[in-house]
């Protein structure tokens, strides 16, 4: 007999913002699955947090620019659950380069970035629809960026991955109801080690700071407002989808 607990798929879920929503799902009854591509380690210490908040965990490795590796994480999540009920696609990645140097940025660097920030949700959202379908209800929700919105951010190749990621919420948000709503969340800065290491501490520390004396809201993000509008999208927006909501304290205003 399969589980009737709802069972969400987090990509990226080993840190950051996709830790923080697995976490949060897996509090609220959820069975969860915790990607990660690299950080074994701290993806398994996520899911001994989940696991302590009573959910269901399984955890895969898996590169989501590979389809076949898309494919596989679904098919364990069914094989175990026999269901999957919403898909958070957070994974992501950059380059950090400043937007003039043009030359900073090749022809690899843009088809790895599509191939995780894009081609990677497409793919995932792909191999779960089918099983949402049958079950007659399912939830994407995309973490594109403010980036995507603003074309501001780590690089101009992130920046257009991070809009092409919005583009194609409304493209399939169109096509895959009424069983599936498909809606995007961008954020705009998040407090965090990812952005840290990207950035470097200094400069890391003057944006946030300069941020939170100039937005309308004085405020910057955390991993944990964001989930909590991730939950919403997934609980309490069944009559949204195809839509794009900004987190970001008020900086697309400035």
């Amino acid at each position: 007999m399969k589980d009737s607990t709802p069972v969400a798929i987090v990509t990226g879920s080993s840190r950051g913002l996709g830790a923080a929503t697995v976490k949060m799902l897996a509090g609220r009854g959820y069975n969860v699955v915790i990607n990660y591509s690299k950080s074994e380690e701290e993806a398994c210490k996520v899911r001994k947090d989940c696991e302590a908040l009573g959910a269901g965990t399984l955890l895969c490795r898996a590169n989501i620019a590979e389809d076949v590796e898309c494919r596989r994480m679904v098919d364990e999540a069914v094989k175990k659950w026999g269901r999957i009920d919403a898909l958070v696609n957070n994974a992501a990645t950059t380059k950090f380069n400043a937007h003039g140097n043009l030359d900073g940025l090749s022809g690899e660097d843009f088809l790895r970035i599509y191939g995780i920030n894009v081609v990677g949700p497409y793919q995932m959202i792909r191999a779960v629809a089918p099983h949402m379908k049958k079950a007659g209800r399912g939830v994407v929700v995309n973490i594109a960026s403010l980036a995507g919105v603003k074309a501001i951010g780590s690089s101009v190749a992130y920046c257009a991955s991070k809009a092409a990621l919005i583009n194609m919420t409304v493209a399939l948000a169109r096509v895959l109801g009424p069983e599936i709503r498909v809606n995007a969340i961008c954020p705009g800065f998040i407090q965090g080690e990812w952005l840290k290491a990207g950035m470097g501490v200094e400069k890391y520390n003057k944006l946030k700071e300069q941020l939170e004396e100039k937005l309308p809201l004085r405020m910057t993000s955390t991993p944990e407002i964001i989930a909590e509008s991730i939950r919403y999208f997934i609980e309490d927006a069944v009559l949204v989808t195809g839509e794009t909501l900004l987190l970001d304290g008020g900086h697309h205003l400035v």
